[in-house]
């Protein structure tokens, strides 16, 4: 599934994968985190064991990313470059922790060749870029970095001439790089040139704008190419099972995620440790409960369970994808917001593979989320079936 062309390689909505990285990143993951040794290691250690038990599962992802409402795949920036060289770069993005502006201000440093402290990246604000897209659907470094980008070159444009005026050679031969623009021979320093830009009456603020292309949707039919492209993944999930209490703890996962070419590794790499940590949250303790009246009664911080930092992974080794630039993204990049969230399935594929170590026989069924109150339940349908088949 999901390989070749055709319809091996198209979606149920009609939408062919492209550059399916899927089959790549499983074969690695199930090498580099050992999987049928630590498989056969698990199933001995069972066996030795009956009142506790391990469970191992690995799950992959595929996430599309672009909004399904078309005309929320756009963006605008405005970049100002004063007479000293120093850059002003806003866009319409909302940083909320998740690291974009530092994504940003590193699509401005590579795109001018400037050192960050050349850089100013301001505050969003919609009377420096209006009419903004919502910062979701992990498509805020896509949007807002391809129109910084955007402006970014069109400085670059302005000032490439002069340059090359002064280093006689062609402005397609100028490379802007360490704060100089170098030719083949010789450099000049950006703050030079924008002063020389700004006594031509040259412009030194640039609009950008940036619209996802071949994008088509049918709401109607449920048909089209809502994504530019997939963000792939997969997870290797380790778990062990009090068979007392149905308590667990996840003793290690191994992940390997496509990021393209990350902007920033180390933000990438937090993203996916906090999108897994939130979706084990989601799959293993935050648990909505009803009163027969229809109130919601988990509806605080002492009735509604999160992960702490305590139920984190006592082993959490992450990889990104090698060789996996993207055609036609932000520097060859992937988004990495929401996919990892995903990953977390494999804590629960993990758990039932646990609870499944102590039945001999007979089936049973583990809810989500999968708490240690549902995983108890679970251990005793598992414990009737067994002591049922024994009277048998």
């Amino acid at each position: 599934f999901y390989h070749g062309s055709g319809e091996t390689n198209t979606t149920h909505y009609g939408e062919e994968i492209g550059d399916n990285r899927i089959h790549r990143i499983w074969s690695e993951l199930l090498e580099s985190s050992e999987f049928s040794q630590r498989r056969k290691n698990i199933d001995n250690w069972n066996a030795a064991h009956p009142n506790r038990k391990r469970g191992l599962a690995i799950t992959p992802v595929k996430f599309g990313i672009s909004f399904t409402l078309t005309h929320y795949n756009q963006a605008g920036a405005l970049v100002l470059m004063y007479t000293d060289g120093s850059v002003q770069v806003n866009h319409g993005g909302t940083e909320m922790g998740q690291g974009l502006h530092t994504k940003i201000l590193g699509v401005a440093m590579k795109e001018l060749g400037l050192p960050a402290e050349k850089i100013r990246l301001m505050h969003t604000r919609t009377d420096k870029v209006p009419n903004t897209s919502a910062t979701a659907a992990s498509s805020g470094s896509d949007l807002n970095g391809m129109a910084v980008a955007d402006a970014c070159r069109q400085l670059r444009e302005r000032l490439a001439p002069i340059a090359a005026e002064k280093l006689e050679c062609q402005p397609e031969e100028i490379v802007f790089e360490n704060g100089d623009a170098k030719g083949p021979v010789g450099s000049v320093p950006i703050d030079q040139l924008a002063g020389i830009a700004y006594t031509r009456r040259i412009s030194l603020s640039a609009a950008g704008f940036y619209a996802t292309p071949d994008l088509k949707w049918d709401w109607n039919v449920g048909k089209g190419r809502p994504f530019h492209y997939f963000a792939c993944g997969a997870s290797v999930s380790e778990v062990e099972v009090d068979g007392f209490t149905g308590m667990h703890r996840v003793k290690r996962v191994d992940i390997l995620h496509d990021v393209g070419d990350s902007l920033n590794p180390a933000i990438d790499r937090g993203q996916i440790e906090g999108g897994f940590v939130q979706g084990m949250g989601w799959l293993t303790c935050e648990e909505l409960k009803w009163s027969d009246r229809g109130v919601l009664l988990s509806h605080s911080a002492s009735t509604y369970a999160i992960p702490a930092i305590s139920d984190a992974p006592g082993d959490f080794r992450i990889a990104l994808l090698k060789d996996a630039t993207q055609a036609k993204t932000i520097h060859g990049s992937k988004a990495v917001g929401e996919p990892p969230l995903m990953l977390a399935i494999s804590v629960r594929e993990a758990l039932r593979d646990a609870v499944g170590a102590f039945r001999t026989v007979g089936d049973f069924a583990l809810p989500s989320p999968c708490t240690g109150e549902a995983v108890k339940l679970a251990l005793e349908t598992v414990r009737s079936a067994k002591d049922e088949a024994w009277l048998l």
